[in-house]
Parts: C-alpha cells; structure tokens; sequence
C-alpha cells in the first residue's frame, strides 16, 4: 500500500525544518572587529546581552534586540539612506517609547533587525534615526552590528552624531 501524497510532503517539510535548524545550531555569526567603547568616526559599542534591565546610552535603551527611547524622547525611521547624507532632521513627527504594554517597544526603531530563519542571526537593516532626546536635541542614529568578540549577541555597535533640525517650511511656526 502506497503512502498518500499528503503524508510524504509533511515528511519533506519536517525534514526541511531539521536541517534549517541544524544549520542555525552551527552558523557562528562574523563578528565585527569591534570592542567596547567608543570609537573612531563617532562610533561606539555597548554590551546589552542582560536580558533583565536597560543599557542606557543616552536616551536609547538598549536589551537584547529590543532599542527603546527615553521617556520624553522619540525617534523617526528615516529608511535606508547613507549615514552621511543626512545633514538636517525632522522638526517633529517622532514616535516617542510606549511604556504602558508589557514588552516596552518603540514602534520607529523597534524593528531596526532582519532575522535570518537559516542562521537565526540579527543583522541590522542600516537604516538611519532621527533621534530627539528628553532635552530636546536630535541626533542620527545607525546601528552597525548586533554581535561582537567580547560579548557575542547584543553587543551594539552604532554611529550616532548630534545634529541641527531643518528649518520650518514657509508658514510654520517655530
């Protein structure tokens, strides 16, 4: 008697899930050549392995692959653009930290991560933030890499430079 074709393709898919996740359990991520600390071409990197609490840069939150803004804080997703390019920042529109659910999430920076199901590595989209902190200055914001030789995983590295908003449009209010 003959196997139905349904039970021979569950066969195949769960046989393709072994190997993908045997391919995860044995793909080492590339980890940048970056230590702790800060860097040349305002560049720094922080260890957030600790599942338990924040690692505070600043206004940016820091846990595992989870990147929060400070209370009074916000950030703008402003997409895949060179980090250099960005020579002027939004006046408003930032997505400030919500603080009320239960996982703290920041909707503008929250998924700042491509997640590979074969390796199960983060890798950063490059895109670039516009930061405005509690006191009111803005800054860009781009995470580098996820990983690093002295922590592994949520060790952060990102370039982060203070710069000057752009000016009101015709009929603003500053």
């Amino acid at each position: 008697m003959k196997a139905p074709l349904l039970v021979w393709a569950l066969a195949a898919a769960f046989v393709l899930l072994v190997i993908s996740l045997l391919i995860g359990a044995f793909s080492k991520p590339e980890f940048p050549p970056y230590t702790l600390g800060a860097h040349p071409d305002s560049t720094y990197t922080l260890d957030a392995s600790n599942g338990d609490e924040w690692r505070w840069w600043g206004d940016l939150g820091f846990r595992r692959n989870h990147v929060i803004t400070a209370a009074g804080a916000g950030a703008i997703d402003l997409g895949q653009v060179a980090f250099d390019s960005v020579t002027a920042l939004p006046v408003d529109g930032y997505v400030a930290t919500d603080f009320a659910v239960a996982d703290t999430a920041n909707a503008a920076i929250g998924k700042w991560y491509d997640y590979s199901m074969w390796s199960h590595l983060l890798t950063s989209k490059h895109h670039v933030y516009a930061i405005r902190t509690a006191a009111g200055a803005q800054a860009k914001l781009e995470i580098l890499a996820y990983y690093c030789r002295e922590v592994g995983a949520a060790c952060y590295t990102v370039r982060y430079k203070t710069t000057r908003p752009r000016p009101a449009s015709s009929g603003a209010r500053q």
